[in-house]
């Protein structure tokens, strides 16, 4: 069936169902790491809890001196794209296409 919806409309509706399956995701998480009932074998997937480490570099650790020397700075140029609902859509649609506060909008970040 084709979707006649318009292309904002529809951008808001990805990210609020993104937004779901995220927060489905972490409930699932955190069950899976502090509960050892959990099944871990489904009918086509099955889970693996490993222990990983990871050197990384923490720029926190430098001193302050280089830190904040401009020579190991450069500016980041972003675009960013935000839905946020229009003033009839926040007055008549369900919170999860129209959020109760702008903030809550997500953000989609392209690097250009």
């Amino acid at each position: 069936m084709f979707d006649y919806r318009a292309p904002a409309d529809e951008l808001a509706l990805v990210r609020a169902e993104i937004a779901r399956l995220k927060r489905r995701e972490a409930v699932l998480r955190e069950a899976y790491l502090t509960r050892a009932d959990m099944p871990k074998i489904g009918r086509w997937s099955k889970v693996e809890i490993r222990t990983e480490r990871h050197a990384v570099f923490d720029p926190r650790l430098l001193p302050a001196s280089i830190r904040n020397d401009p020579a190991y700075q450069r500016d980041k140029v972003m675009r960013v794209l935000r839905t946020a609902p229009t003033e009839r859509a926040a007055k008549r649609l369900p919170e999860i296409v129209a959020p109760a506060h702008p903030q809550w909008a997500a953000p989609l970040t392209l690097v250009s």
